[in-house]
């Protein structure tokens, strides 16, 4: 089946080949014959309600530096692809929306778009975790500070965060004898003006970490990175410093990734990563997943030909 997708992405040269989850699936999609076009959120525009992208044609040259050639540019209605996988980082920001509109839009056109940008915005990678709670902690999200040392006088021991944060970022573990609480709670809610999320510590994060369950189209991935929290600290993400431990999908992991899976179909949530402490969901990550080439390395998987698989469904489904 010929393919031809773009990829909405962050600039080439700052992806790291042998980590980065989109070399992965431009990687598998060459394999595959597909024609892979890359583009940047400034190569997106629109013309009178119709989606152009100023896309280029990418030859992956793996194990070579550099590790890809591009061809020249090409400007053409983003429905004239097949698919379109956007896996621009983080931060969550407005630009960030206006893209998936842009992107919406293309959708609206015919263009398959992964993940459905309407629940790239719907979908707040913390918040969405809502949807969910017999598969959570005790949670609670709130601006007043108030309502936050409340919940934290009633756990004893809370993890506290933004909502629109990444890669551990002003995440703080807080007891309920901790002398910085006040300013922790007039850091993270701009003194009542920003909502926060709190949760119940988990102490499993320091032996067992903090593992990235994969879902391609609802179906888990049987294996998952823990990522082990470095010496003296409690957070388990790899931009700060923790290890990836490659583990089997626990009987609770599989529970919880089934009561998840029909609400990310519904969604068009294609490819997922859930963040599970001990025995709860503490986040889902919607916008650009990662751990495909540490999971591939770990157990001889190949996650980015499932998503290709999964792509060929949708397609043929939509009569493309």
């Amino acid at each position: 089946m010929s393919i031809r997708v773009g990829v909405v992405l962050d600039p080439i040269d700052q992806i790291k080949p042998h980590k980065d989850s989109t070399y992965a699936m431009m990687l598998e999609a060459q394999r595959r014959g597909w024609t892979v076009s890359v583009m940047e959120q400034q190569d997106l525009y629109l013309i009178d309600g119709t989606a152009f992208g100023r896309g280029r044609e990418i030859t992956i040259l793996d194990g070579q530096s550099p590790w890809y050639s591009l061809a020249a540019p090409t400007q053409s209605p983003l429905s004239t692809l097949d698919a379109v996988l956007m896996r621009k980082d983080p931060p969550f920001d407005m630009e960030y929306v206006y893209t998936t509109y842009l992107l919406e839009r293309a959708e609206q056109q015919g263009l398959l778009v992964l993940n459905r940008p309407q629940s790239l915005r719907d979908a707040n990678e913390k918040l969405f975790t809502a949807w969910f709670p017999q598969c959570c902690a005790p949670t609670q999200v709130a601006r007043d500070p108030e309502l936050l040392r409340a919940f934290l006088k009633d756990q004893r021991e809370i993890v506290i965060k933004p909502l629109d944060g990444m890669g551990g970022a002003s995440i703080f573990r807080v007891t309920v004898d901790d002398p910085n609480i006040s300013v922790i709670l007039e850091t993270l809610t701009a003194h009542g003006q920003r909502f926060a999320m709190a949760q119940r510590y988990i102490p499993d994060i320091t032996s067992k970490g903090d593992k990235r369950i994969l879902l391609v189209d609802g179906e888990p991935v049987p294996y998952a990175l823990a990522r082990i929290p470095a010496a003296g600290e409690s957070r388990g993400n790899l931009a700060a410093g923790a290890s990836g431990v490659g583990v089997e999908l626990s009987d609770r992991d599989l529970w919880i990734c089934a009561e998840d899976a029909p609400e990310l179909r519904r969604r068009g949530l294609v490819f997922v990563g859930l963040d599970v402490i001990g025995d709860y969901l503490t986040e889902i990550n919607v916008t650009s997943p990662t751990c495909i080439r540490e999971l591939d390395a770990l157990f001889g998987l190949n996650i980015a030909g499932s998503l290709c698989e999964a792509i060929e469904r949708l397609l043929k489904q939509d009569g493309r």
